[in-house]
């Protein structure tokens, strides 16, 4: 009974030994599997991302009218027209269409389904197999992308034949192009010898009309000598009586220049006994500003204050401006006498303001003077 018992032990032991290389195996084997299904999803949903979901729009249409008029030596307002592109299917030119997107869940998880499931979840029986086709399985997907494989190949033949007839349109059109090109070559070269021939008559014209120019100057200019000859004649008897008259306009204007002088320096005189003597210089300290400078012409315009304007004029500003010479500064200027950029000297006063025509005095000059820069007195 003991090595019954023994043997019985041994064969179990074998057959556990058998069943753990089996198990081992099939692990193995179902890991490829594992593998082999899931790398056969990712390149399902790769290819489903290539195949285009839908048709393009219908109404796609393109025009390229080509003139089918014969080249003549007429002008054609209307010629006839014909749009090449009348055939073209236009539809196969849209891009980016949409394309098929496995990549979620609910759609993996379809894909993952081989058999139809009932409402409980269990595969349903068709006879003695089970039902593979049907909604919700991966046959549905692989069916849906399979007629959209087909269509986009119908569409890629139908851009192959459009292809082609556009090519046999293109080979046409360069044909008759070739064709023209020499006949438009030799127009051009008769056109250019069409125009060196009108340039020579240009020329010849350009210089008979020179001539006939130059001629009807001299024409003109011999009857103008006639014409002066003449005026000289008719002149000459009363250039006496003219020289006359004019010698007499200029005594008269001599004595009233005289008179104009004597009263001008009278009334100076009686001004001057009026309004004091002018002042010579001024306190030190700044007086007024520039408002314009022109230095081309070696004038200023200043600007003085009020209190400047007493000190030259007086209280009552009745003295005449005199002319003395102020200096000028400017802030920030870094020359051979620090800030000095130059001197003036008052001319005439502006009436209503206080502003002062200055002579600008080359001699003194250390920069060209400008809006803003400082009159002072030192």
């Amino acid at each position: 009974m003991n090595k019954v018992l023994h043997v019985l032990v041994y064969v179990f032991l074998a057959l556990a030994g058998a069943a753990l290389y089996l198990e081992l195996q099939l692990n193995a084997k179902r890991s490829e599997l594992t593998d082999r299904n899931r790398m056969q999803e990712e390149y399902l949903i790769k290819i489903a991302k290539t195949i285009e979901k839908a048709d393009p729009a219908k109404d796609a249409a393109f025009e390229i009218k080509k003139d089918n008029s014969p080249v003549e030596a007429r002008l054609v307002d209307s010629p006839d027209m014909e749009n090449i592109l009348q055939e073209y299917p236009a539809p196969l030119e849209q891009a980016n269409l949409e394309t098929y997107n496995w990549d979620n869940q609910a759609d993996k998880t379809q894909l993952r389904t081989v058999y139809v499931l009932d409402f409980e979840g269990k595969p349903v029986m068709d006879g003695n197999e089970f039902l593979k086709s049907g909604k919700g399985t991966e046959d549905e997907l692989l069916s849906k992308l399979f007629e959209s494989a087909k269509t986009q190949q119908s569409r890629l033949n139908t851009t192959r034949a459009a292809l082609a007839d556009l090519r046999g349109k293109l080979e046409s059109t360069v044909a008759e192009i070739n064709k023209l090109k020499p006949e438009a070559r030799q127009d051009k070269v008769t056109i250019e010898e069409q125009k060196e021939k009108v340039a020579k008559l240009e020329e010849e014209k350009t210089g008979l009309e020179n001539q006939i120019t130059k001629i009807k100057s001299q024409i003109g200019e011999l009857n103008g000598e006639i014409t002066s000859l003449k005026d000289e004649v008719a002149t000459a008897k009363d250039e006496t009586e003219a020289t006359k008259e004019e010698l007499a306009k200029s005594q008269k204007l001599v004595e009233q220049l005289k008179k104009l002088l004597h009263d001008s320096i009278q009334s100076r005189g009686a001004a001057s006994a009026g309004s004091g003597t002018a002042v010579e210089s001024l306190p030190t300290g700044d007086k007024g500003k520039i408002v314009e400078a022109d230095n081309d012409n070696m004038f200023a315009v200043v600007e003085f204050t009020e209190d400047a304007m007493k000190e030259l004029k007086g209280e009552d500003l009745s003295k005449p401006i005199p002319a003395i010479e102020l200096s000028v500064k400017r802030h920030g200027f870094k020359g051979p006498a620090s800030e000095f950029v130059g001197r003036v000297r008052l001319r005439q006063e502006v009436k209503g303001k206080n502003y002062v025509i200055c002579d600008i005095l080359g001699a003194w000059e250390q920069s060209k003077l400008s809006k803003n820069d400082i009159i002072f007195a030192d």
